[in-house]
């Protein structure tokens, strides 16, 4: 499936996760999978409360969004019909344990920072794509320019906080999710980028294509 416009969607679930930059990093992800070729099936990986998810069923993607939340994943059902959601762990057994069907494309937006094992994502999204499918990933950008200027304005520990409960507990730059995506076979990475300024983005967003 392949468009390049979509109308606006009508989201009448809690907005917890989501607010204004959620909803833009979501249109990010919207405008570059419009972009693709023979895309009709889509997994979201630590799909939350469905936003994404409810955005693509309604352009007519066939989409199954997974999550290990309960709350998450009844906010989903509730609000999004057109959507099959499963609620279950994230790891490399998620194919042979929930017999779901490969996927044309897995995307997955700011959870890979929130895992111990960043591992666990990359392999539970192997296991559900196609030979030559795709996968679309966020997370917050992390880089030495960022870092020198958070530094120098002083808001080093307020951005790296410690005192909440969960939270990133991962920080990506470009050179380290590359590391981990081809470690698991992913191959013809793009890099694009979302918020602020260059160098300073607040997102980044990889796509990459599974190796046979």
């Amino acid at each position: 499936m392949s468009s390049s416009t979509y109308k606006e969607f009508q989201w009448s679930g809690p907005a917890a996760g989501n607010g204004d930059s959620g909803v833009g990093l979501t249109t990010a992800f919207m405008n570059i999978i419009l972009g693709l070729e023979n895309v009709h099936r889509v997994c979201d990986l630590g799909c939350g409360n469905g936003y994404m998810a409810g955005r693509l069923a309604e352009l007519g993607y066939r989409v199954t969004g997974v999550d290990a939340s309960e709350s998450g994943i009844a906010i989903a059902r509730a609000n999004v019909s057109q959507a099959t959601f499963l609620r279950t762990t994230i790891d490399s057994t998620l194919c042979d344990r929930t017999e779901i069907e490969p996927f044309d494309l897995v995307v997955s937006s700011d959870v890979v920072e929130h895992l111990y094992r960043p591992d666990d994502l990359i392999e539970a999204a192997s296991s559900v794509i196609k030979p030559e499918g795709r996968i679309l990933i966020g997370t917050p950008y992390h880089g030495y320019l960022k870092n020198l200027v958070l530094s120098a304005m002083g808001k080093m520990d307020a951005h790296f906080g410690v005192h909440d409960v969960g939270g990133h507990i991962k920080f990506f730059s470009v050179k380290t999710l590359t590391v981990l995506m081809t470690k698991h076979g992913f191959r013809d990475l793009q890099f694009s980028y979302y918020g602020r300024a260059p160098w300073l983005w607040k997102n980044m967003i990889c796509l990459a294509r599974k190796h046979l």
